[in-house]
């Protein structure tokens, strides 16, 4: 029992290593190469898919952009902006009550005309936010306004170019006791503190940021597709508005026009109060761009102004807050590999499961969608997953290895289908035309036979090879299910196993062999085998069996009077036995018939002995479990030998 058990178990580690390990280490080297950071590049292109694939937002209507272009450069006819028309554009707008004005502008050099009227500005407007540059040259903000009416305007970019975070707060340069923050951190903090919500640090992430219960995931060195990024401050990974339309964009123009409507006077009012506001160069000749791949239908494609980037840091954090929009989490390092790792297992186990290289493929296709989909899913739910490496592990497991594992499998078993076929082949010339030869040698050394006698049984070997090697073509190209004998029938396999093992007794006793001549006594009995536990080949091996046993009584029984072939069930087991009363010469030897009867002990789960009962003659008797199993594996075996043979035709 242990044995059989360890059998199977051996046998099963050396099928599946074949196409399970170079699964395993496929596996394992994704996960390197992913740990190396060679698969940035290719995450962060899925990443920005599935974002710019999302279905269109609305406009964020808590934000307006007042963007100077091109038509306002030409008709101040001036650049930079001077001091004045900003001084001017300032005070305008908070006329119209914003919760907070955000100017995207350095000035930290005077622009006249108008400088002592910007200083002023600055001074008298408290919700005011301006700005200065930390990274990676200091720009200084104007001078004598508190910290608190300061932000950054720096960002990163990745190395393809494209900026993916938004950084929210670093230790100052001059002073790293200190914190800076950025405009568009400034800008939420000041509008949710008049919806009574301040910021705080966060409880899960003591280092992260904090507004109400909403806590604000802060960036790590391997979030998502990151590998050894630098994580310094305090980062946020970006969830881009997408849409045709993200913000409303007015010019200067565009503000003296709704101004100048008498038939509208809160018009502006409208657009403005209570909103951020963010003032910002819009003309594309400044060139302000920030290159980005994550919202569709952009113009210039793939990048936004300056002024619109932080926009959607400022849109990003307080519809977080306040409407619940998904703000960019991560799995922990952990999950992802779990995850890679599970989809590169089940890419093996499909490649198992499946029998045919077109069926796995198909398979893997829709494995692949459907790992797709999940990934966009978790996109549009916050969650970036690794859904480039999955996919690259699940194809190369799936597609590309399967593919070479099913190659090496139709090689291996077509060399097994070889050899059966050579053992096929040796044991209807071995139970036929040798059987002839060999009684014709025994006459020929004892010298009973006449010439004209021994020249007959030389025709008769001759028709036998011509007739075998005749049966064999057929077989060959056509696939019977038959089976022939040596005197030269051909048995139908489709009988019951009792009607074939009763024509091969009967037969077989009928052929010229010497010690069948004194045979008296003639026993037989096959009780029936249910045709759900024997394959056709399994048939055609027990016929031969018998007839290889037969033969081996007619050759060297000397002095045979009874002869039995009995064939019975006992608790489960079938037992095949052939006994004869004839004086032999026992031996160890193991020819090739022993060793045939061995091999098919061994196919049927069973035992296979010759015992030598003294001067009373020879027992050989083969013993197998009926069960399903050995069925159902020479059943697949035909099938699969069926497809093949299919396919080559």
């Amino acid at each position: 029992m242990l044995r059989t058990i360890s059998s199977k178990i051996r046998k099963e580690f050396t099928i599946g290593s074949r196409g399970t390990l170079p699964g395993i280490v496929a596996i394992a080297l994704i996960v390197l190469v992913r740990l190396s950071g060679a698969l940035q590049l290719i995450e962060w292109v899925t990443f920005d898919s599935f974002l710019r694939l999302r279905p269109s937002e609305p406009i964020d209507e808590r934000i307006v952009i007042v963007g100077i272009d091109e038509a306002d450069i030409q008709r101040i006819r001036n650049y930079p902006i001077p001091d004045r028309e900003i001084a001017k554009l300032l005070r305008k707008l908070q006329k119209y009550q914003p919760r907070v004005i955000g100017l995207d502008i350095v000035k930290d050099l005077p622009v006249e005309p108008g400088n002592a009227e910007l200083v002023a500005t600055f001074k008298d407007i408290k919700n005011l936010i301006v700005v200065e540059k930390i990274l990676p040259d200091f720009i200084k903000p104007p001078p004598d306004l508190p910290s608190e009416k300061i932000g950054f305007i720096d960002y990163l970019s990745d190395d393809d170019g494209k900026v993916r975070r938004a950084i929210l707060g670093i230790k100052r340069p001059e002073n790293d006791k200190k914190y800076a923050f950025s405009l568009p951190l400034r800008l939420a903090e000041t509008y949710l503190k008049a919806e009574g919500i301040e910021v705080s640090n966060g409880i899960r992430d003591r280092e992260a940021m904090r507004f109400g219960s909403t806590e604000l995931p802060r960036f790590l060195p391997y979030s998502g597709g990151y590998a050894g990024a630098d994580d310094f401050g305090v980062q946020l990974l970006l969830n881009y508005r997408n849409g045709r339309k993200r913000f409303r964009t007015l010019s200067l123009q565009n503000i003296n026009d709704i101004e100048a409507d008498k038939g509208n006077p809160n018009g502006l009012r409208d657009t403005f109060g209570d909103r951020i506001v963010l003032i910002g160069i819009t003309a594309p000749s400044i060139k302000d761009f920030v290159n980005t791949s994550a919202i569709s239908n952009l113009e210039p494609p793939g990048k936004i102004y300056g002024v619109e980037f932080h926009a959607h840091v400022a849109s990003q954090i307080v519809s977080a807050v306040l409407d619940g929009r998904p703000v960019l989490k991560t799995w922990s390092q952990g999950w992802e590999y779990l995850w890679i790792v599970a989809w590169g297992v089940l890419a093996i186990y499909l490649g198992r499961l499946t029998q045919s290289p077109l069926k796995n493929l198909v398979y893997v296709a829709a494995a692949s969608l459907g790992l797709v989909g999940i990934s966009y899913a978790f996109i549009v739910g916050g969650w970036w997953i690794p859904a480039a490496p999955a996919l690259l592990v699940l194809v190369i497991n799936g597609a590309i290895l399967n593919t070479f594992y099913q190659y090496d499998r139709f090689l291996r078993f077509q060399i097994e289908l070889r050899q059966h076929t050579i053992e096929r082949t040796f044991v209807i010339i071995h139970n036929g035309p040798l059987q002839t030869l060999a009684n014709i040698l025994r006459h020929v050394q004892d010298q009973d036979l006449e010439p004209n006698q021994l020249l007959e049984e030389l025709k008769n070997l001759n028709w036998e090879i011509r007739e075998v090697g005749e049966y064999l073509k057929l077989e060959a190209l056509d696939r019977n299910e038959s089976l022939r004998l040596g005197s030269g029938l051909i048995l139908d396999l489709k009988l019951p196993i009792r009607d074939l093992l009763y024509e091969v007794y009967s037969h077989t006793l009928q052929r010229n062999f010497p010690s069948f001549k004194t045979l008296k006594v003639k026993a037989y009995s096959f009780e029936p085998i249910e045709e759900q536990y024997l394959s056709l080949e399994q048939k055609r091996e027990l016929c031969q069996f018998l007839e290889e046993a037969l033969c081996n009584v007619g050759k060297h029984a000397k002095n045979l009077t009874r002869l039995s072939a009995i064939g019975k069930q006992n608790k489960g087991w079938y037992s095949l036995s052939i006994k004869d009363n004839g004086s032999s010469i026992c031996s160890s030897y193991e020819g090739r018939g022993t060793k045939q009867c061995l091999n098919l002990a061994k196919k049927l789960k069973g035992k296979f002995k010759r015992t030598c009962l003294g001067e009373k003659g020879t027992l050989c008797e083969l013993t197998w479990p009926i069960t399903e199993t050995n069925w159902n594996f020479a059943s697949i075996k035909r099938n699969f030998t069926t497809k093949i043979l299919k396919g080559r035709s």
